[in-house]
């Protein structure tokens, strides 16, 4: 696989779900990890969500419950809650997810995500997003 294209790839998905989210995070590495920048946009999203047998919304399910049942990943929760509702996900389902993770990683990680999904949620409001 070309690495320019992978790249390209990469940064176009990441665009795609995470939207100024995603870029701000790549710009914010620039000065003191480059080359992880590089391989964050190659790896996971010219890589990985470029894969078929997935859609954007499916992915972005299991990140949000993944992230979730980590509970020591709350900003990049939030960014990828944000990426759930830009590829499809309605609020209602991204709360069902967090939910669902009280089952599996407990109630305060599943209070945790739904504390960042109530951050999100104001955050779009006030920029008048859906």
């Amino acid at each position: 696989m070309d690495q320019p294209d992978r790249y390209q790839r990469g940064w176009e998905k990441l665009k795609e779900v995470d939207g100024e989210a995603g870029e701000r995070v790549v710009d914010s590495l620039k000065d003191i990890a480059p080359d992880f920048a590089r391989l964050l946009i190659e790896f996971p999203f010219g890589d990985i969500y470029s894969r078929p047998g997935l859609d954007l919304k499916s992915r972005e399910i299991a990140v949000v419950a993944a992230l979730t049942a980590l509970g020591n990943a709350l900003p990049q929760l939030k960014v990828h809650i944000h990426g759930a509702l830009n590829v499809g996900c309605t609020r209602q389902e991204v709360i069902e997810v967090i939910m669902q993770m009280a089952v599996y990683a407990g109630f305060p990680s599943a209070l945790n995500g739904l504390f960042a999904a109530k951050e999100v949620f104001k955050e779009r409001d006030d920029a008048g997003k859906s």
